[in-house]
């Protein structure tokens, strides 16, 4: 049995650390939290447009644990892994692996709100940086990777709003904020 792919943390990689959020909120959902994270949990590649970002288990049955990983072919240039480092009733999450084009982790989770309790959020944290100086120049630089990755994960979102059964309350949130190598925190949000 060969040896299991490296994992690659964002300390690993190249250029500002990005930490994002895409989140939607749908009211009156006919699911629970619980209910459509164990729908996305046992089909992830349904959720993720698969001509941006096609996810494809490596072994294993539907049931996503620990240790599972995915290949991911992304348009473009560049391939990736991931490996599930943490699974609960409402959350999972991922580490990218060596060679995938950013270095981190990004988690996925559901809940209702505290202030609506009939409203149920989905989203998607990240908290990664390039894999390597060509990837964060094409990634940060250039804009191809960013847009591509706002596409895939608004996308993402959107399909697991319309998997709730509920009404979507507006547009996918995006909030990304960018810590440089200098210290500096830019803070961006739109929806």
């Amino acid at each position: 049995m060969s040896e299991p792919t490296a994992e690659q943390p964002a300390a690993t990689g190249s250029g500002p650390l990005l930490e994002r959020r895409y989140f939607i909120d749908v009211a009156r959902p006919r699911l629970t939290p619980a209910q459509l994270m164990a729908e996305v949990q046992a089909d992830v590649p349904r959720f993720s447009p698969g001509v941006l970002a096609d996810f494809k288990k490596k072994d294993g049955d539907d049931d996503l644990k620990a240790g599972d990983e995915f290949s991911i072919k992304i348009l473009g240039p560049w391939n990736g892994c991931v490996r599930v480092t943490d699974v609960s009733a409402t959350a999972f999450e991922f580490i990218t692996l060596e060679g995938h084009p950013e270095a981190g982790r990004i988690r996925f989770e559901t809940h209702y709100l505290d202030e609506r309790p009939d409203v149920l959020r989905f989203e998607i944290r990240s908290s990664a940086r390039s894999r390597d100086g060509l990837v964060a120049f094409a990634y940060d630089t250039i804009g191809g990777g960013k847009l591509l990755q706002e596409a895939t994960w608004t996308e993402f979102c959107q399909r697991v709003a319309e998997a709730s059964g509920g009404q979507a309350l507006g547009n996918v949130v995006v909030e990304t904020f960018r810590h440089d190598e200098a210290g500096h925190t830019e803070h961006t949000r739109h929806a």
